[in-house]
């Protein structure tokens, strides 16, 4: 049995099957397959593989419909670097329709939407075949594929065009993000422009009802026959995608099946799921994009309310937006749809009764429902050049799923909602591509940052009703980009390999990288030739400077925030990023654009081949970056004798050189030639097993960083097995990775159990107040853990006093919440402190919670104790595999823990 094997009897205790979670009832031939991803010489309809999985064996759990857990397929989450380098653009098709015959799945034996007669992923296909059959408006093809691989369908609806047209269009798109200014003067394309319009839906499987809404107007849409449907058809590209998530659809569960929320993940990519979304966005470029979800007892479509993000051209957004909105209030009002409920503005409360309203949030929600961070769907879309919206439906779950006359009554209203918002875009198609195109021009020509203040929304153009709802909470703070973030190589850069994913991860979201072709000196600092160069004047310099700037303190702006409120890939990815320079500023220095980060082939630090060091006897690489340790574990599964320097390298001895050069050549990292010294110095790592308590963060974390060799383990198991003499699952575990807490009382047999596994060399590691606890249980640290306000978040500075995480120091780290330790005992080391929080919200209503209390505590403490070690972050170094840099600490910690 594999290690994976095992992790995955360990994770869910089932009987495992190894196959694909269902095989298709009919197979499509090679030639009338779906337009997938496929590389460039793969035209539409040729037969591709899998998009967006795992380069991972099909490991499966229960029947052949797939498990309910939605962790069961967790084992197969090796992830990529963070983003498969072989996951290419979306091609959509040269002409259309294009109509292949979409593969056909079985039935699933356990089915949600049997409970709420809502469509099934098994029934779309057929359904799509027979439109496709019926229709030459309709097109369909599959644009990646879920976590159990289930097919994701996208479809769009449109007037035929042959291939000159559909290349014509394909042209002013490129020409509306890539040459705005020529845009705008190509009357032809003013004229001729099939604007796009997407709808999604279902990217939270238990919110079904969006999906059938799709089918619907499909439907309607390919069949009408008056005038005011083919000229909607005429003059645009009306686009579904019909669920974002077909696993949780299937499973009634809102995560996937990695147990991740996709609309959490536009940022991070953790998920095949929200990868596809990027991919699909990128390749659609649409003008407006709606996401439908539920359920919030009333109908409500964003625009949402402040603190409104700093990468948005609001200007250009919100007019439109709020307009959209009020016309989908009047008209599902004017609907008069039966069973369907009002918003009552005086009690801010659903009702049964006729109010005229439905809630939006930004009129309606003064806090709490913002869209500040864009890793939800919407607020992602809206810096790529959307107008964007949210949509919640009403009617809400019964138990696990909603009953069907609720889920009728949510069709309608969708429906409803779906054809007001394509009605709008159709009404005011001109004057919503002037912004678009605006929206890029902004970009490419690095302008000044357009803020709104209640001092200048009035001169700003296009429907006008949003601004009396505009108060003091909506003012935006100055924004000051800086000309480019550079992306250092050489002696100033922390991670090679992080900031190499990095770089890869900014090409797939669609940004604009270069290399410098010669140093460049900004401000007193010279960046060798080869550094990379994210310019700020590019079309995406809104999701640029979402993704890569700081930040900022928002928590005295509102009372709370409806997610996260700090992200920045440059502070929390462990790549050393610096902006520099204004965005009026000229260029940092002569570049060339790049298509992949130099790791990608393999390259050592010097850019050549991995064997160039062919014939040094001892090589090794630095632990500085995810990918570092993922490498170091892979090496370590395969039996090769790797040993840790005191510097935070590993080394590799002549045995293990080729297996060094084909790691080198799999994750990107650098190797150098080391002398024989420091391998006689350093000290033997291991192949370790990790026992586990904790969450889906611990889980998904230690198997990025590539702990394959994993056994979940609680309080209460070991205690019970303990009792009665069975195993407890530490047996063969090198290591306690303590996520959530670990309560055994003193004196029972699991605390003996567990004291007995430390005696013999076992180790504690972990984050938060429970793994703090769980250590000072067992004597390995003591003193006092504070936690700070629950709802805190964001990123803050840190200093590395102690010997453990000072190889490769990170100066940022994440906190939700913050966590600090006091009053530390003899024997118990500080390992790192906090300084000033930076960005994100944390309330400091109460003093001794917040952020100025947590300013030079304590934030991860060591201690040892015969043979056993302990090692406790109060930073969250796990959250949704996000916090890179938090990762590498972790890994650094567990191994220093298990030597």
């Amino acid at each position: 049995m594999s290690a994976r094997t095992r992790l995955v009897a360990a994770l869910t205790g089932a009987t495992l099957v190894v196959a694909p979670f269902a095989a298709p009832a009919t197979a499509a031939p090679a030639t009338a397959g779906p337009a997938t991803a496929a590389p460039a010489t793969t035209p539409p309809g040729a037969a591709v593989p899998a998009v967006g999985l795992p380069a991972v064996a099909d490991v499966r759990t229960g029947p052949a419909d797939g498990p309910t857990d939605p962790g069961a397929f967790v084992a197969s989450y090796l992830p990529p670097d963070p983003v498969p380098r072989d996951e290419p653009a979306l091609r959509m098709p040269t002409s259309y329709p294009y109509q292949p015959d979409l593969r056909v799945y079985p039935p699933a034996g356990r089915d949600a939407t049997d409970r709420n007669g809502t469509v099934s992923h098994a029934d779309l296909a057929p359904r799509l075949n027979r439109l496709m059959e019926r229709s030459d408006r309709v097109s369909a093809q599959v644009v990646g594929r879920s976590t159990e691989g289930r097919d994701l369908y996208l479809v769009t609806v449109t007037a035929p065009e042959a291939r000159a047209e559909t290349a014509r269009q394909s042209a002013w798109r490129a020409d509306i993000r890539e040459r705005p200014d020529r845009a705008a003067r190509d009357t032809a394309l003013r004229a001729g422009y099939k604007t796009p319009v997407w709808m999604t839906a279902n990217i939270h499987g238990d919110e079904w009802e969006g999906t059938d809404a799709a089918l619907r107007v499909i439907e309607d849409l390919a069949t009408g026959r008056d005038r005011a449907t083919r000229e909607t058809l005429a003059h645009h590209r009306l686009v579904f995608s019909l669920t974002l998530n077909p696993d949780g659809r299937t499973h009634a569960t809102r995560t996937t099946s990695l147990g991740l929320d996709a609309n959490r993940d536009m940022i991070t990519l953790a998920t095949p799921e929200a990868r596809s979304y990027v991919r699909t966005l990128k390749a659609v470029q649409p003008l407006f994009t709606a996401d439908f979800h539920g359920y919030t007892d009333v109908l409500q479509v964003e625009p949402a309310g402040p603190p409104h993000g700093e990468g948005y051209e609001y200007d250009l957004l919100l007019p439109h937006a709020y307009a959209i909105a009020r016309q989908v209030e009047d008209d599902v009002v004017a609907a008069d749809i039966d069973g369907n409920t009002s918003y009552d503005p005086d009690t801010g409360e659903a009702t049964e009764e006729d109010t005229g309203f439905v809630k939006i949030p930004y009129r309606d929600t003064p806090s709490g429902w913002d869209d500040w961070p864009p890793v939800f769907t919407a607020q992602y879309a809206a810096l790529h050049g959307a107008v964007a919206s949210t949509v919640e439906l009403p009617l809400g779950r019964t138990g696990t799923t909603t009953t069907p006359a609720d889920s009728a009554v949510d069709v309608e209203v969708a429906v409803t909602t779906m054809t007001s918002m394509i009605d709008y875009v159709h009404a005011h198609s001109d004057a919503m591509l002037a912004n678009q195109v605006e929206t890029f021009g902004r970009g490419v020509a690095g302008a000044p940052k357009t803020v709104l203040t209640r001092e200048n929304i009035d001169e700003v153009p296009g429907p006008g009703e949003w601004r009396r709802h505009w108060d003091a909470a909506d003012d935006q703070a100055p924004v000051h980009l800086p000309r480019a973030y550079v992306v250092p190589v050489g002696a100033g850069q922390r991670s090679v390999s992080d900031a190499e994913d990095l770089v890869d991860t900014l090409l797939f979201h669609g940004i604009e990288v270069g290399r410098l072709t010669a140093p460049a000196r900004v401000a007193g600092t010279t960046y060798p030739a080869g550094s990379y160069v994210v310019d700020l004047h590019q079309p995406l310099r809104g999701l640029v400077s979402s993704l890569l700037g700081p930040g900022s303190d928002i928590s005295a702006e509102v009372p709370g925030m409806y997610d996260i409120s700090a992200w920045s890939l440059a502070a929390l990815w462990g790549a050393t990023v610096v902006p520099v320079g204004a965005t009026t500023d000229g260029p940092v220095g002569p570049t060339t654009p790049v298509e992949a980060a130099d790791g990608a082939d393999g390259a050592d630090a010097a850019g050549a081949p991995g064997d160039v060091l062919r014939g040094v006897r001892w090589v090794g690489f630095d632990l500085a970056g995810l990918t570092d340790h993922r490498a170091l574990n892979d090496l370590l599964d395969q039996g090769v004798t790797v040993r840790l320097t005191d510097d935070g390298r590993a080394v590799v001895g002549p045995r293990g050189r080729q297996a060094a050069r084909e790691a080198a050549g799999r994750y990107g990292i650098d190797l150098e030639a080391v002398p024989r010294a420091d391998w006689t110095a350093a000290k033997p790592a291991e192949d370790l097993t990790i026992a586990y308590v904790g969450d889906r963060d611990d889980r998904l974390s230690l198997l990025a960083l590539g702990f394959d060799d994993l056994v979940a383990v609680s309080a209460g198991g070991i205690g019970t097995s303990a009792a009665l003499g069975r195993p407890t699952g530490l047996e063969d575990a090198d290591v306690l990775w303590v996520g959530t807490s670990l309560d055994l009382p003193a004196g029972s047999a699991g605390h003996a159990a567990v004291a007995s596994w430390l005696r013999d060399g076992g180790a504690i590691v972990g984050r938060g107040a429970g793994a703090f606890a769980a250590a000072e249980s067992f004597g390995l640290v003591s003193g006092r853990a504070v936690t700070g306000a629950a709802a805190g978040n964001g990123i803050i500075e840190t200093r590395v006093p102690g010997d453990v995480l000072d190889d490769h120091p990170q100066d940022r780290g994440f906190v939700y919440p913050a966590v600090w330790f006091t009053g530390l005992g003899r024997g118990t080391t500080a390992e790192l402190t906090y300084g000033s929080f930076l960005a994100g919200h944390w309330s400091s209503r109460r003093a001794a919670k917040g952020p100025a209390a947590a300013d030079g505590q304590v934030a991860a403490v060591s201690g040892e104790r015969g043979q056993a070690r302990a090692f406790v972050f109060g930073t969250s170094v796990f959250f949704r595999t996000h916090p890179r840099g938090g990762l590498s600490q972790a890994a650094t910690a567990i191994h220093w823990a298990a030597l």
